[in-house]
């Protein structure tokens, strides 16, 4: 995901800028990483909600495109528009069927599916944001949205781990905007948007040694670093310790959980 809001971060830039760079080597592992967490689990959704043969697409905030491929090779849909803020990593891949723009979060045309999946944690105005999307659908479009939710309450065990999640959410909230924290109210403000048939579900996916999610989250503290250092819950040490804590058979821990959040577009006025 590379997707950034239209306008200022609250320091030092945006998602993208100042952290998570799509020039720095590594990133597109980094972003793969995640989709081979969380892949299975979109998909399975999608599906279920109907994505299907002549279905039109847009995935927002598309990263490497592992989302938008898979749309048109396992769920044979007729089209998949690709919108990300760099497209290097898509148009490394041409696929047939498969568009991609340049830009921010916002796209021309309607679709059957308007797809974002942790793009807006980083952005502000989500209630904006999620209506703009809903004006996307045509009559029984669906809008489906995933982002991260923090699993490291105040009651969660003082670990090298918890200690280093929670120096990331607030390393990254003070210097690009990220915010998990209003993520649970995805459903009501998808109700707010005018949608109906709205749900929402939960995955933790386990944190164990060299799993695809562990990989990932020890490669984005490494890219994070000085933003989690700037909080002073962590230092080097603290941050390496916790890389070798992911990596080991000690580790009993949660990740962060994606919550994902859907609604479909009345097919005609509301009566």
């Amino acid at each position: 995901m590379n997707s950034s809001p239209p306008g200022d971060a609250p320091d030092e830039g945006r998602y993208g800028e100042a952290f998570f760079r799509p020039d720095r080597a590594g990133e597109a592992e980094r972003i793969d990483f995640g989709a081979l967490a969380y892949d299975d689990i979109t998909m399975a959704r999608l599906r279920a909600l109907g994505a299907g043969p002549g279905w039109r697409c847009l995935d927002i905030g598309a990263g490497t495109g592992t989302v938008s491929r898979r749309l048109l090779g396992e769920a044979g849909v007729a089209s998949v528009l690709a919108v990300d803020r760099d497209v290097r990593f898509l148009d490394a891949r041409p696929t047939p069927g498969l568009r991609t723009l340049q830009t921010d979060v916002t796209a021309p045309g309607s679709f059957q599916l308007v797809h974002a999946r942790f793009v807006l944690m980083h952005l502000p105005e989500r209630d904006r944001l999620i209506g703009r999307f809903a004006e996307l659908l045509t009559p029984g479009g669906v809008l489906v949205l995933s982002d991260a939710v923090d699993l490291t309450s105040e009651r969660a065990p003082a670990t090298l781990y918890s200690t280093a999640m929670r120096a990331m959410w607030q390393g990254l909230r003070a210097t690009i905007g990220t915010d998990v924290s209003l993520v649970p109210s995805y459903p009501h403000l998808l109700r707010g948007a005018g949608l109906d048939h709205v749900a929402a579900e939960i995955h933790v996916p386990p944190l164990v040694p060299g799993s695809a999610i562990s990989r990932f989250w020890a490669d984005t503290w490494q890219r994070s670093r000085e933003a989690m250092l700037s909080t002073s819950l962590v230092d080097d040490a603290g941050i390496d310790a916790a890389v070798r804590y992911l990596e080991s058979d000690a580790c009993a821990a949660l990740s962060a959980g994606m919550l994902t959040a859907w609604g479909q577009k009345p097919q005609g006025p509301r009566g």
